[in-house]
């Protein structure tokens, strides 16, 4: 038999507005980065499943018969290899013929910095890299659409249920795009005359609890946070127009900024933190916005700002700030793949 190896790539991403909006049906805009999560699926030498992720601390770990993690395997490792687990389980119900053995190596180092996470999707990145390339192997013939899909499925169920699906969007389609629960994401267009900045805030946030948070508070107090969703999702439908009014996207981010400011005041969720207000403070003084970007908490937040000398002038003052700038490009390709023999 001839060997294969299954090469597939899925990029990291960012919300850019809609935030929390989303979970209640509002329109989101969310960009692809070029930090990419790598997935690498080789026939097994071995006899058995084995999966690999470096960058997490995991090295040739035997699986079950189908690929199952094994029944007594270490509650912290099972917990790193849920989205794998699920996607593993997704794809291999709706599989056309019994999968061999396979070698699965995940790499998603690219989307953490010193250890931490971004915040850039790395989960949803990986489901949708892993979902790809499983369903290669085992012959699963998959569009774009029906593989986000099946993606976003999995990764939701290893999120317990939490998520928009706005991250696993922009992974598989790539570029910028406006992206509606239940809708295929539009691809958009970002204008040249204004730059964005990536910009570490903390060490990273666990979005499960944030978005958890803000739902106990709905159910605490529903007149409340109906209100305070309403304000954020008439801002989110203004966003695709506002790309073609640079002065108006800008108001537009601040706008959205202080009303999710008012959101996480009422649930005490934590997506708003001092170093968030510190920065937004900063950068409209020179004459940008800034707000957090997806969960919030200690995820990177964005700064935005006319292209040109108003954007230098913006990284000056972040760095006399000791904000760090992430080097990441934006609008990057979604979902890239290959199969060799």
């Amino acid at each position: 038999m001839t060997a294969v190896r299954i090469r597939t790539s899925a990029p990291g991403k960012l919300f850019l507005l809609g935030e929390y909006a989303v979970l209640g049906g509002a329109p989101a805009l969310l960009t692809a980065v070029d930090r990419r999560v790598d997935v690498t699926v080789d026939d097994s030498t071995s006899g058995s499943w084995h999966v690999s992720a470096p960058n997490l601390g995991i090295e040739n770990l035997p699986l079950g018969t189908d690929g199952e993690l094994p029944s007594t395997l270490d509650s912290r490792v099972r917990s790193s290899l849920r989205v794998f687990d699920a996607v593993r389980e997704a794809v291999l119900a709706r599989a056309p013929r019994p999968p061999q053995r396979l070698a699965i190596s995940i790499d998603s180092s690219a989307l953490s910095r010193d250890g931490h996470k971004l915040g850039l999707g790395s989960s949803a990145a990986v489901a949708t890299a892993l979902t790809a390339a499983l369903c290669t192997a085992v012959g699963l013939n998959q569009g774009r659409a029906s593989l986000f899909s099946l993606a976003d499925a999995a990764h939701r169920s290893a999120q317990g249920g939490v998520g928009s699906g706005g991250d696993v969007a922009a992974s598989v389609y790539g570029g910028l795009i406006g992206y509606n629960q239940g809708a295929t994401p539009l691809p958009l267009h970002w204008p040249g005359e204004l730059q964005m900045m990536a910009v570490v805030t903390g060490e990273g946030s666990l979005t499960t609890r944030l978005v958890a948070r803000v739902a106990d508070y709905a159910a605490e107090d529903p007149a409340r946070h109906r209100a305070d969703i309403a304000r954020l999702s008439a801002l989110s439908e203004r966003a695709e127009a506002a790309l073609a009014d640079p002065d108006g996207f800008l108001r537009l981010a601040n706008e959205y900024f202080i009303a999710l400011s008012r959101l996480d005041a009422h649930a005490l969720a934590g997506i708003v933190t001092e170093r968030h207000r510190e920065l937004h403070e900063l950068v409209r003084r020179e004459g940008g916005a800034f707000k957090t970007s997806g969960a919030g908490g200690g995820d990177i937040g964005l700064a935005f700002s006319h292209s040109g000398e108003p954007a230098e002038r913006l990284a000056a003052a972040l760095a006399r700030a000791g904000a760090l700038v992430v080097p990441l490009g934006f609008l990057a390709a979604g979902l890239q793949g290959d199969c060799t023999s």
